[in-house]
């Protein structure tokens, strides 16, 4: 079994609760959804990984493992494309797993659920397509966080915002999150500003007050890509 993959590599992961913990990051290729703010564009493309084996990837993260490291990290690209060769991964490797998915294809999170022990699973908005109602997007990624929550995973739900995203966007995102979660308790919302931080200048208020929107609703963080601050992968 083979799977296109990118790129292996050691680094602190700079997003959402496992902020500052030291990752193997495992980024496959191919993604089923074509987002405006995407920040690694080479990664839609299924042909621009490389094909690889279960026993390569298992050899590759083997040699860069450190003393700190907490847990893989498998990232896209949209990584349930893959989720046979995950679910064979982690049932022969002893590792805590955080999925970085666009919860776009419950069938495919149903396959590899029991064996995740956090999730990252992206909101998307309207704004970050060129033309698509994100409604039905919208139902599938509850579907795929309700899943990993009766699985038992630590899931949160992350949204990308722009300067221009309307604050009232943020309040219908949380309202229907705490709607649709089993048990929205177990879930945090982070929202993540949209790098370069630059953009952020003259808008530090919108941030405050989606914070204080969502805040109403959920347990939310506001964290930016801080591995981009420490110019990192």
């Amino acid at each position: 079994m083979k799977a296109p993959i990118m790129e292996v590599f050691s680094s602190i992961q700079g997003e959402g609760l496992l902020i500052g913990r030291r990752q193997i990051f495992v980024r496959f290729a191919g993604c089923n959804l074509n987002c405006t703010y995407c920040d690694t564009p080479e990664s839609r493309d299924p042909q621009a990984g490389t094909q690889v084996s279960l026993q390569e990837l298992q050899k590759k993260v083997h040699n860069i493992l450190t003393p700190d490291f907490h847990s893989i990290s498998f990232t896209g690209g949209e990584p349930l494309l893959q989720a046979n060769f995950i679910k064979n991964f982690l049932e022969e490797n002893d590792f805590k797993s955080l999925l970085e998915t666009n919860g776009s294809l419950p069938k495919e999170t149903k396959k590899i659920a029991e064996l995740i022990d956090y999730a990252s699973v992206d909101i998307k908005l309207s704004e970050h397509f060129k033309d698509m109602n994100v409604d039905d997007l919208w139902a599938r990624e509850m579907e795929s966080a309700n899943i990993l929550i009766e699985k038992g995973a630590k899931v949160y739900c992350k949204v990308v915002v722009l300067p221009s995203t309307n604050v009232d966007t943020l309040r219908l995102v949380a309202h229907y999150i705490k709607r649709e979660i089993s048990d929205s308790s177990l879930v945090s919302m982070v929202i993540q500003p949209a790098s370069p931080l630059e953009y952020w200048v003259q808008h530090t208020p919108r941030l405050f007050r989606m914070s204080e929107i969502v805040g109403e609703k959920l347990d939310v963080l506001t964290i930016p890509q801080v591995h981009k601050l420490l110019n990192v992968r």
